[in-house]
């Protein structure tokens, strides 16, 4: 009897674990809503496509949206990484230059200021983002770790008082690889779905650091284009293990051109020392005269430079959209493509730089679109990156912004 009953029972449990197995298999996976995924490729300029060198990116292209961006003047790192995610040029939201100073204040803004103060005349789409419900994680995005709104303290710890952010974000680190940032954003995808970012960004730098060092055209330009391709796909790959949809942007803030230190306009063969002083250089300068030296600055720098253009900030053409900000210095000296404007003689350096005027060619940006939002397989015409801020608006659902600096009207036809 007990031999019996022990053969009874092994026959329940058995039955019981195939019940339980054909349950579990019955069971969904979780139905995931698309998620946007905003990109920047630093110095990816549109043509790096067509190297034969970037398979994943390539596919994504063939399989979405592909375009070519002008970028906002300047051509610089921080000024479009803010237009692209607010809307505004740099001359109306207030990040004019990647070094620039403002009225009444001792310090210099640089790359690493996270001062409120610098940033607060815009707006980010992950702050609108989240005071309508959606919710946010920024991963190196320039402006990102910035309590948009808050003021910083006058004296130490400098704490910030107000102000609002992503719900997650990370702070920049060159050393962080490729894979990591990869896994960061995967791992925010991860979370169930009350605590699951809807929007997230990342950023990827290494095209543009090779890029200045070794010009456009160099091999290890080229290798570094292919190590953030195979990032791109390893991003690709992690988001369909996980079963979750994408609406993937994939962008640039500017091209790459190559210089030489024989193509510079020194300034210091120009301008008398002592009369100014040069808040930037590289292919645009930046200068403030020394007062009562106003005259003899104007003397010198506005008329005809070979390789180089001079203006009063109030009559830098019109097409730059570049001189109304008061932090713009009173003088911008812009250089023919492939030249720099430099402070002193023997200063000039060699392999790429970007900056230029951003209708010229080799400062075109890419842009990408893939995912469940995007037609396949379509090239647009070349638009201006303001418009890439009125696109992430429409792709998570906030109402159309007022008074920006772009449209969405260049991808109304090739959305789904």
């Amino acid at each position: 009897m007990r031999f019996l009953t022990l053969i009874l029972a092994a026959l329940t449990l058995t039955a019981c674990t195939a019940t339980s197995d054909r349950s579990a298999s019955a069971i969904p996976f979780e139905t995931r809503e698309p998620v946007t995924v905003l990109v920047s490729i630093d110095g990816f300029r549109p043509d790096y496509l067509d190297r034969g060198i970037t398979p994943n990116l390539s596919r994504l292209a063939a399989g979405g949206v592909r375009g070519a961006m002008r970028p906002s003047f300047p051509s610089k790192t921080f000024p479009n990484h803010w237009t692209l995610v607010t809307g505004l040029r740099p001359d109306r939201h207030g990040i004019v230059a990647n070094r620039f100073e403002a009225e009444g204040r001792t310090d210099v803004f640089t790359m690493a200021s996270d001062d409120p103060f610098w940033w607060n005349a815009a707006v980010p789409i992950w702050v609108d983002a989240e005071k309508a419900g959606v919710r946010t994680a920024t991963m190196f995005w320039p402006g990102s770790i910035v309590a948009i709104g808050g003021t910083r303290a006058a004296a130490w710890p400098y704490k910030i008082d107000g102000g609002t952010r992503a719900q997650d974000f990370v702070q920049y680190y060159e050393e962080v690889g490729t894979t990591q940032r990869v896994a960061t954003l995967i791992d925010w995808l991860r979370r169930p779905a009350t605590t699951r970012p809807r929007f997230l960004t990342t950023y990827f730098e290494a095209v543009d650091t090779i890029g200045h060092e070794n010009g456009p055209d160099h091999p290890e330009t080229n290798k570094a284009i292919a190590e953030v391709d195979a990032a791109i796909g390893l991003l690709v790959s992690e988001l369909a293990a996980l079963g979750q949809p994408a609406n993937l942007v994939i962008v640039a803030d500017h091209g790459m051109a190559a210089v030489s230190r024989d193509r510079a306009v020194a300034l210091d063969t120009i301008l008398t020392a002592g009369d100014y002083r040069v808040i930037e250089t590289g292919p645009y300068a930046g200068i403030v005269a020394t007062p009562g030296k106003e005259a003899a600055v104007e003397a010198a720098l506005l008329k005809p430079h070979p390789h180089m253009a001079c203006w009063r900030k109030a009559e830098i053409p019109a097409r730059l959209h570049y001189g109304r900000n008061p932090r713009v210095p009173p003088y911008l000296c812009l250089a023919e493509v492939g030249w720099q404007v430099v402070d002193k003689t023997g200063t000039a350096f060699g392999g790429g730089a970007h900056g230029y005027d951003g209708a010229a060619p080799d400062m075109a940006a890419l842009f990408l679109g893939h995912g469940p939002a995007f037609a396949p397989g379509t090239t647009l015409p070349a638009f201006d990156n303001p418009d890439v801020h009125a696109l992430l608006r429409r792709l998570l659902g906030l109402p159309p912004a007022t008074g920006t600096d772009g449209s969405d009207a260049v991808f109304v036809p090739v959305l789904r």
